[in-house]
């Protein structure tokens, strides 16, 4: 048998998290860094909501993932099929296998299409999409573009997603589409969230609440999409507190998946329910040093990490120095300085125009960035760094460790 491959820090995933974090450790001279990453494409997923509104094309949220993989990083192009965190060794579809000093995990969420059914059978068809794929978010935009009457509907699951608002935001942008073609009388819109209130901070939520009633949205809380009949073009909601199934029509449907972490991650020892916790199955790392609650020299950050920060890529951008300040202390054996607060940004576009930038931490205690913007309301300056700003310092400072 021969001998594993070994790096100095090894990083599962090449999106984001895995990215910034190798960057940042290259610009700390660090000069054995590998990422293992299977794609050749890199997503700014972000725009995905606006390209499925109409308002960006899904060509500029999309780049050769060899134009972000930092100068000095080791690329293995392949994709990990399990790990042992026992033996410090990760072993990808190939057979290979790689030993490390330090792991960081970041390979992403994974999308549970299945556990909804009949959702994954009409994808793409019959007036059913979904902004969380990149091939579907042009499609949403077909959809409604198309859609001049009837019945739409917004559904949102119950559980951990990337990106939560993402679920209400295409409801408002095809709303303020539909109005502005003048046909937004003529469409009963619903819109399905498992949570008791369209949002967890209640002044943001009184502020969307005056937005969903504005478009004339009918809200369901507490309620969540079973199946989709779409054969009848029919979908089966459940309000989960009460248990009573109720069906809606729908001529368009917006669907987001249930989301969990990658089927290895959940078979490895890394998972929290490798100890009967969440059955979802994320990385257990304290929520505030980012490292893995039973084996030190592992870190976990991004979506596949089990800390209860809204899965942004805003929260990556705090997580990731922390990461690397703590990857520094264990490799010296030195107590860990670094620490997360659980800042996330949900930016949430209201319509074509305006977008209220909600910013918190693990208590719900708001951090706007700007404070001279109200950040419980929507705004247009928020808008304009939603659509260009924000890419463009994804694009060219963040993936290079420069924020």
């Amino acid at each position: 048998m021969s001998t594993p491959l070994k790096h100095e820090v090894l990083i599962i995933g090449g999106g984001t998290a895995g990215v910034t974090v190798a960057a940042r450790l290259l610009r700390k001279h660090y000069t054995d860094v590998a990422i293992i990453e299977p794609s050749d494409k890199h997503y700014y997923q972000p725009l995905w909501t606006l390209v499925g509104g109409g308002q960006a094309t899904a060509a500029e949220t999309e780049r050769a993932e060899a134009s972000v993989m930092p100068r000095g990083a080791t690329w293995i192009k392949s994709a990990v099929t399990s790990v042992d965190p026992d033996a410090n060794t990760v072993t990808c579809a190939d057979g290979a296998t790689y030993s490390y000093d330090v792991l960081v995990v970041a390979p992403g969420i994974q999308l549970d299409w299945e556990r909804t059914e009949g959702l994954t059978d009409t994808l793409g068809k019959d007036g059913v999409s979904s902004n969380y794929r990149f091939d579907l978010a042009p499609r949403t935009w077909e959809f409604i573009r198309d859609t001049r009457s009837g019945t739409a509907v917004f559904t949102m699951p119950s559980g951990p997603i990337k990106c939560a608002g993402a679920p209400q935001k295409i409801a408002y942008l095809a709303c303020d589409h539909w109005r502005r073609q003048g046909v937004l009388d003529d469409i009963d819109v619903h819109l399905v969230v498992p949570t008791p209130r369209i949002f967890g901070i209640p002044a943001i939520a009184d502020n969307l609440d005056k937005v969903i009633a504005d478009y004339g949205i009918t809200l369901h809380t507490g309620s969540e999409v079973r199946s989709i009949d779409s054969a009848s073009r029919k979908v089966t909601m459940t309000n989960v507190a009460e248990g009573i199934d109720t069906v809606l029509p729908y001529d368009v449907l917006h669907a987001v998946p249930h989301q969990s972490a990658p089927d290895w991650i959940k078979a490895s020892p890394l998972s929290t329910s490798h100890v009967g916790g969440d059955a979802n199955g994320y990385v257990d790392i304290d929520k505030h040093t980012m490292q893995h609650v039973r084996y030190p020299n592992v870190f976990a950050l991004g979506d596949a990490g089990s800390s209860p920060n809204s899965k942004t890529g805003a929260a990556i951008r705090k997580q990731a120095p922390v990461v690397v300040e703590n990857i520094g202390a264990v490799l010296s054996g030195r107590p860990l300085p670094g620490a997360y607060d659980g800042y996330a940004s949900c930016p949430i576009v209201t319509s074509s125009r305006e977008m209220l930038l909600a910013e918190f931490d693990y208590d719900f205690a708001l951090k706007p960035s700007f404070p001279l913007l109200d950040p419980v309301k929507p705004h247009r300056p928020y808008w304009l760094m939603k659509k260009y700003g924000l890419p463009a310092m994804y694009w060219n400072l963040m993936l290079k460790g420069l924020a």
